[in-house]
């Protein structure tokens, strides 16, 4: 097994060398883009290899494994309406990322459904961070009129949220909701016996040993 971490504009460069080298039998990417030029590389290589995640805009054959972030992000909009929440705010992750741009049609389909215009300002769109978070959450909550409620991209996120509902004399749960997606992280969970937020969750650990069983 070889773990290789590389900026975007390197990917290219290290796949090459591992097919030269014979390094490896097969590759595990992460992350996808909308239109991941990782795809056709490596199906121009011929490396076997299984995308976690989707790239919408490849119409080449390829095997992923994915979450259904669009039914997850729809739930969980449906979740805020159907609590009385009609100012919604997305704190979404970056929207090149097939993940993110899935998660925001979602949003936006439910609240198209109800009648609902979504107020742009209210969709924000960044690395998942928790100052990311707190900073977005901040600004929003300082406005005339506030989002009464927050769905959020990650757990790190969130807990920047959290820290900026707190800071603005709000009380999570009781003046300001907030809905995330946990990755059930073993460094970062949500909460023991209690959680702490209304999460949608899917396990990266067992994405990982799944997409790791289909390769081999």
């Amino acid at each position: 097994m070889l773990i290789s971490l590389a900026d975007d504009d390197r990917q290219k460069h290290v796949y090459k060398q591992l097919k030269a080298r014979s390094n490896v039998d097969g590759v595990i990417v992460h992350g996808p883009h909308m239109a991941d030029s990782r795809i056709a590389l490596l199906n121009d290589l011929g490396i076997p290899f299984v995308v976690h995640g989707r790239a919408s805009d490849i119409s080449l054959p390829y095997s992923w494994l994915d979450v259904n972030n669009s039914r997850a992000f729809r739930r969980a909009t449906d979740f805020l309406l159907d609590l009385g929440h009609r100012r919604i705010a997305l704190i979404n992750g970056p929207e090149h990322m097939d993940f993110a741009y899935r998660r925001r049609n979602a949003f936006l389909s439910a609240l198209n459904e109800r009648n609902i215009e979504a107020v742009p300002d209210f969709m924000r769109a960044d690395e998942m961070t928790e100052v990311y978070g707190y900073l977005s959450a901040t600004d929003l909550l300082a406005m005339p009129e506030a989002p009464t409620a927050f769905l959020v991209s990650s757990m790190i996120t969130a807990l920047g949220v959290r820290r900026a509902i707190h800071e603005a004399g709000r009380e999570m749960g009781r003046d300001v909701s907030v809905v995330t997606h946990d990755d059930d992280l073993s460094y970062l969970k949500n909460g023991q016996d209690v959680p702490i937020f209304t999460a949608t969750r899917s396990s990266v650990r067992a994405a990982g040993a799944r997409a790791a069983e289909m390769l081999l």
